[in-house]
């Protein structure tokens, strides 16, 4: 897909939620970490859902149903039904059953999630390698997966049958930290194989696809907090993205960003989708945003004036990546980000 390369964060004078008829959230590291609900995500979704906009849940995670997942946010505050909730797992179920015969069985390396999309695509989960399986398929599932389901995914590939992961996150946000995620599981399997899996979750097309199917959104808007899930994925979709910084990208890292991962807007939270963005501006050689002016200067980024936090990082990020062009920002943006306490 041939993209126009982004050198700076949009503004909008009118508030996202107006703007969008439709955000695909993620929601660990968005809406919640570890079962919690983060701070702001609750009050800014009821805002944006009660001014009209759809809200979408789009998940890497397999592990459990959309029906549990939109009990857990309803419980958390935020009225969810399961039809608003969108996995990996059931791309990927659709991406297995658009390839093998109808009322197969599939191998399931992962949890409830897996078992339940695939039987939606009237697929039969099995167990074992020994139960004759057509495919395998593997996601998240959980910390307490045993190690025996590893070795089940290996003797089936070793046989030729073909490979399915629901994601390839590395890693995965919890109250205690980032755990490891499916794509540590996959290369567990990887390694042992030498297979490769098709690979249905963000930020790959066959999410997306799940995601426009079963939403219909006209005008979505994709809201994360990891660059190359869910802000990849919404470049690959051709669509916008609102980064967050509640989760696991940090400044330093969105600076660095190759342009694939160049979020269209900015904010440290959900609170972003109820205000417009303020427009970063040409300034001289430099970018300006507030009260801030970012200019890319000898093997780093310099930062001048005063402000909101977030404005100077809209800023550094037009330096950055106009600097960098369609490559990463070699630039040292450190003593930059520590003045804006990033």
């Amino acid at each position: 897909m041939s993209q126009t390369v982004r050198t700076r964060p949009e503004g909008s004078a009118r508030a996202l939620s107006e703007a969008y008829d439709t955000a695909l959230l993620d929601l660990d590291g968005v809406v919640y970490a570890g079962g919690s609900a983060i701070v702001h995500a609750v009050e800014s979704l009821g805002v944006a859902r009660d001014g009209g906009m759809r809200l979408a849940y789009v998940t890497n995670n397999a592990l459990r149903t959309p029906d549990a997942v939109a009990e857990h946010l309803t419980e958390l505050g935020i009225a969810t039904e399961g039809p608003d909730v969108i996995t990996s797992a059931q791309a990927v179920a659709r991406l297995i059953a658009d390839q093998v015969p109808a009322g197969a069985r599939v191998l399931v390396i992962g949890g409830e999630g897996l078992q339940v999309a695939l039987r939606e695509r009237g697929l039969e989960p099995v167990d074992s390698a020994e139960d004759e399986p057509v495919a395998v398929v593997q996601g998240y599932g959980g910390p307490e997966l045993p190690w025996g389901r590893f070795a089940e995914a290996c003797f089936a590939i070793a046989r030729g049958v073909p490979w399915f992961a629901s994601n390839t996150d590395l890693t995965i946000p919890s109250a205690r930290g980032i755990a490891p995620g499916n794509g540590a599981a996959v290369e567990v399997v990887r390694i042992a194989t030498g297979a490769e899996p098709q690979v249905a979750g963000k930020p790959l097309p066959p999410m997306h696809r799940e995601t426009v199917l079963r939403t219909g959104a006209e005008r979505p808007l994709v809201v994360g907090d990891r660059l190359d899930t869910d802000i990849e994925g919404a470049f690959n979709g051709d669509v916008d993205s609102l980064l967050v910084l509640t989760g696991v990208t940090d400044g330093a890292q969105l600076l660095a960003a190759p342009p694939q991962h160049r979020p269209t807007y900015v904010d440290a939270d959900l609170r972003g989708l109820l205000t417009g963005q303020p427009e970063v501006t040409t300034a001289g050689e430099g970018f300006r945003c507030g009260g801030w002016t970012a200019t890319a200067g000898e093997g780093r980024l310099e930062l001048e004036g005063d402000g909101e936090a977030l404005d100077g990082l809209r800023a550094l990020c037009a330096a950055a990546w106009t600097a960098a062009g369609d490559g990463v920002c070699a630039l040292d943006g450190g003593k930059a980000l520590a003045r804006l306490g990033l």
